[in-house]
């Protein structure tokens, strides 16, 4: 794995959070994650958002099993070493492929091994993955046994109240009923439904009506339980309103859109009052990794798309956006252009 000495080093070393984990049988939890999200939460995110938020808990995007199996495990799956904690999401259905996926993402260094149970896409379906799968709860409890006799990490799932007709809060709790007694302790619960047919994945983030209630007697009536609440969850206060029914949440689309709102999570959620840096901090060191990234043969493009929303909602944000998006695909640009874009930024 490629390991790069950042000024987040000392950072990364020094940070012991106080607070704003949840003790389990594997090791803790933090309090706050940050979903795993299709074309968004690549290596380059995570870092960036490793600069915000020291003890937040990152994702990968989901990766499928066959992929790490058969596929460039290394490219796949290689990461920074500033990014821990972070999980990676593996999609499947087959226990020993899942298996030799999870103990793959062991050897690679990753912090945990969670389950996709909860992509509503024609393609995972098709791959018969994702939320389909909750119509299967003794193959997903083949899954967490095949994956956690392959590896020492912690396996988690990640699934919806349910799908399609197959709603009802007594499915849910049947299923993580039955995949608990398989060895997992800790499930993420998006409190939507999701439809297989007629609506595109996007739709189902927001259609489908928003039940938190259903996670939270989940909650209530697995006590002994990880239970972890994702779904439209925009704000830090968002956050603490709902640690006071579950353990843990995990933050999607707003973590993308609005990323500098996150970098009050380790103060307010984990107890450390480190210092938070500026937008124009973060850029600076983007700029340093940029530069790092492509003397490695990266295009400066790669990192930059992620890099769009860190003066949403501020002045100054449409210079920002505008002046990466015209120059970061020419041949010419390099790290420099984040640092230009920020001084136009801040000047504005």
């Amino acid at each position: 794995m490629t390991t790069e000495a950042t000024a987040t080093d000392s950072i990364q070393k020094d940070a012991t959070p106080s607070r704003g984990v949840v003790d389990r049988d594997e090791g803790p939890l933090p309090v706050l994650s940050v979903a795993p999200m299709m074309q968004r939460t690549d290596r380059h995110f995570r870092y960036f958002m490793r600069l915000l938020t020291r003890h937040t808990l990152l994702y990968t995007e989901m990766v499928v099993a066959k992929a790490i199996v058969h596929g460039n495990t290394e490219r796949l799956l290689d990461f920074d070493a500033t990014e821990h904690p972070v999980a990676l999401q593996i999609g499947g259905d087959d226990p020993e492929t899942m298996a030799r996926a999870a103990r793959a993402g062991e050897a690679a260094g990753y912090d945990e091994i969670n389950i996709n149970v909860g992509c509503p896409s024609s393609r995972v379906q098709d791959g018969n993955f994702g939320v389909c799968l909750m119509g299967e709860p003794e193959r997903v409890a083949r899954l967490v046994e095949a994956m956690k006799g392959a590896c020492e990490l912690p396996v988690t799932v990640k699934h919806r109240i349910g799908f399609d007709d197959r709603d009802s809060y007594e499915e849910m709790a049947d299923f993580v009923d039955t995949v608990s007694a398989a060895g997992c302790s800790h499930f993420t619960v998006h409190a939507r439904k999701a439809w297989l047919d007629g609506l595109s994945p996007t739709d189902n983030r927001n259609v489908p009506p928003i039940r938190y209630q259903d996670v939270y007697r989940l909650q209530e009536e697995f006590p002994d339980l990880t239970i972890e609440l994702n779904g439209h969850i925009e704000t830090i206060d968002d956050i603490e309103s709902h640690l006071e029914h579950v353990d843990a949440c995990m933050v999607g689309r707003a973590a993308y859109e609005r990323p500098y709102r996150f970098a009050e999570a380790d103060a307010r959620l984990f107890g450390d009052d480190h210092p938070i840096p500026s937008r124009a901090e973060v850029a600076r060191q983007m700029a340093d990794y940029a530069e790092r990234w492509m003397s490695n043969g990266g295009r400066l493009q790669q990192v930059t798309s992620h890099l769009i929303n860190l003066y949403s909602h501020r002045r100054g944000a449409g210079v920002w956006r505008r002046h990466l998006s015209e120059h970061d695909h020419l041949d010419e640009s390099g790290p420099e252009l984040i640092v230009e874009a920020m001084r136009r930024a801040e000047d504005a």
